[in-house]
């Protein structure tokens, strides 16, 4: 049997009122290092914070043991 191990990251946004952004060049590069590390992303999702925009992005990656 196939057995896993998971990690999360969390990102949060920057810019109350303008929506919450996302440094996408640090996001990029995170995403790049797991990636090398053998990391396979599996889900990414956002919290809510105030009329729809966004507080933190957490994205959950899992590889075999």
């Amino acid at each position: 049997m196939e057995q896993w191990e998971y990690r999360t990251l969390k990102f949060l946004t920057k810019g109350f009122f303008t929506g919450g952004k996302l440094d996408l060049d640090e996001f990029d590069n995170e995403l790049n290092a797991m990636g090398s590390q053998g990391w396979e992303l599996i889900s990414c999702f956002d919290t809510s914070q105030y009329q729809g925009s966004s507080k933190e992005v957490i994205c959950v990656f899992k590889r075999k043991k």
